[in-house]
């Protein structure tokens, strides 16, 4: 059967050497439909982003362009507007029949951290073809706020693949039809997405729709949470009564999306990068929603999609209502033994407009 392999899948596939380690995996590694990915001991800082290429391993590249070595082992800061190279602690030996794909986690985008893995042989970032074998590399470059990380940090996620599993335009029809994908009056599906829109009348007696990021701030350490004060990193952004926004170029925004989002337990969804021909801004980065997500048994009735925005080049209004990113679906190779929210920790559960976790106080 096609699919996403589920959370007892993965954990199979440690266990029988399919997914290599240099340490024992963490007790909250896996998660219902993706496993964290953790920081090796050195980060490589490179002169410029690359791809190795179907001739070429990464650790070739890195022998060129490293500029120096940094050790993680005791934490160290990353600088914004600087490109390293880690080699992550796990690295696959994937059957024939699988391959796999990485994203951001859902704290790392929230903080402006952009990264993407790294295979060897590859052409392509984030995807880990059928049959791989070898290491896993993660490029990172911090955006918005300097952080610190050290051996063990997750700032991304794989999802292990079996087979063609997206759902078709049909399938999604249905399946909206029965389990309300995106509350929505009017759905707008086309092809294997839906799409989501935003929202910006603002919540509480304010009218908050969001927040800027300030640059030039103090360092994020990304494993703490609730370690510091929203006003010294963000800039809050109401509504003022005309529910429009205007995006400035290069900036860094976190906005909400006006509909709940729903994955039930035999899917697992995605947030697609948007089409940049109906405006000039993107919603940076992709996201992975496990299942369960927004899901009434699991806690999560009403949990909508926070959205990390940027306009490039020239200003940019958004309307309130306008589409903004598109949800697709996937099968699940397999009900997960726990869903998302579900005693695993999970800190964007029935969310609204939400900050990372490492803030205190965080708008719910």
């Amino acid at each position: 059967m096609a699919g996403i392999l589920a959370d007892r899948a993965i954990r199979t596939l440690s266990e029988e050497g399919r997914l290599i380690s240099e340490k024992p995996l963490d007790a909250d590694q896996i998660q219902p439909a993706s496993l964290d990915l953790r920081l090796g001991a050195n980060a490589f800082r490179v002169r410029a982003s690359f791809l190795p290429g179907p001739s070429k391993r990464v650790a070739d590249k890195l022998d060129r362009l490293k500029l120096h070595v940094i050790d993680l082992s005791e934490g160290a800061v990353l600088e914004t507007g600087c490109v390293y190279i880690v080699p992550l602690i796990e690295s696959l030996d994937l059957p024939a029949s699988l391959s796999a794909s990485t994203n951001p986690k859902s704290s790392t985008g929230r903080l402006d951290i952009f990264t993407r893995v790294i295979t060897d042989y590859s052409q392509e970032f984030d995807q880990i073809p059928l049959g791989y074998k070898g290491p896993l590399y993660l490029e990172i470059s911090p955006k918005t706020f300097p952080i610190v990380v050290r051996r063990g940090s997750r700032l991304s996620q794989i999802r292990f693949r079996n087979g063609q599993s997206l759902l078709r335009e049909d399938e999604m029809l249905a399946l909206h039809l029965s389990d309300t994908l995106v509350a929505s009056e009017k759905p707008v599906i086309s092809g294997s997405s839906i799409a989501l829109s935003i929202d910006l009348k603002g919540t509480g007696p304010e009218g908050l729709i969001g927040y800027r990021g300030k640059r030039h701030s103090a360092v994020i350490d990304v494993d703490v949470k609730a370690a510091h004060d929203i006003f010294d990193f963000w800039e809050p952004i109401y509504s003022r009564g005309r529910n429009e926004l205007i995006l400035d170029p290069d900036e860094f925004y976190i906005l909400v999306s006006r509909e709940a989002v729903h994955v039930p337990p035999l899917y697992a969804a995605e947030m697609v990068p948007f089409d940049p021909l109906v405006g000039e801004f993107r919603v940076h980065y992709a996201g992975f929603f496990d299942p369960g997500f927004g899901h009434a048994q699991a806690g999560g009735a009403g949990a909508r999609a926070v959205l990390e925005v940027r306009s490039h080049d020239v200003p940019f209004i958004l309307d309130h209502g306008q589409i903004i990113g598109r949800l697709v679906y996937e099968h699940m190779h397999e009900m997960p033994e726990a869903l998302y929210g579900s005693g695993l920790g999970s800190n964007y559960q029935a969310q609204g407009l939400k900050l990372s976790k490492h803030f205190r106080g965080a708008t719910e």
